[in-house]
C-alpha cells in the first residue's frame, strides 16, 4: 500500500483518539496507538522505538488512571460506593441522551443521585462527591488528551523529517 495513505489513515487514526480521549464512545488512546503503530509499521518509518514503548507504557497507565484518579477525587471530596454505581450508570444513560456531552451531564447527575440515594438529607455531602468527580474527570482525560497530543505530534513530527 502507498506510504502517503497509511501516513494519511494514521494521521486520521491519531485524531480519532484524542478526540476519544473525552469522548466515551471512541477507545481514545488505543486508537492513537493503532494510529502510532500503524505509521511505525506501515511506513517503515525510522521512529525511535524508545517512543513506541513510552507510549504503550502511557496508554497502559492512561487505563488504569482513568479508573483510579475519579474515584480517588470522589472518595476524597466524602463519595461513597453509591456515587460511584451512580457515576457508571448515569454515564451509560447520558450517552443516550439527545444533549450534547450527554455522558458528562449523566455522569455528574449519577453521581448526585447516587450520594442522595444513600443519603437524601445531605446535599452538601452529594454536592462535593460530584465536584470531586469533576476533578477527577478532568485530571484523568487532561493525562489521556496530553498522551494523545504527544503521539500525534511524534508523527507529524516523523512525516516532516524533524525527529
Amino acid at each position: 500500500m502507498d506510504h502517503s495513505i497509511i501516513t494519511f489513515l494514521s494521521i486520521v487514526l491519531l485524531i480519532l483518539g484524542i478526540l476519544g480521549t473525552f469522548l466515551p464512545i471512541l477507545p481514545g488512546l488505543v486508537l492513537s496507538l493503532a494510529g502510532l503503530l500503524i505509521y511505525k509499521y506501515g511506513t517503515d518509518a525510522d521512529l525511535s522505538m524508545i517512543y513506541i514503548w513510552a507510549f504503550v507504557i502511557l496508554t497502559l497507565a492512561s487505563v488504569v488512571l482513568n479508573y483510579v484518579i475519579p474515584a480517588k477525587t470522589t472518595k476524597k471530596y466524602g463519595g461513597t460506593r453509591w456515587g460511584s454505581i451512580g457515576s457508571v450508570i448515569g454515564t451509560i444513560v447520558g450517552m443516550f441522551l439527545p444533549i450534547p456531552l450527554g455522558f458528562l451531564v449523566g455522569m455528574f447527575a449519577g453521581v448526585f443521585i447516587g450520594e442522595l440515594l444513600h443519603d437524601s438529607k445531605d446535599f452538601t455531602k452529594a454536592w462535593k462527591s460530584t465536584k470531586g468527580a469533576f476533578i477527577g474527570f478532568i485530571y484523568g482525560t487532561g493525562f489521556s488528551f496530553v498522551v494523545g497530543v504527544a503521539m500525534f505530534l511524534v508523527v507529524v513530527l516523523n512525516v516532516i523529517n524533524v525527529i
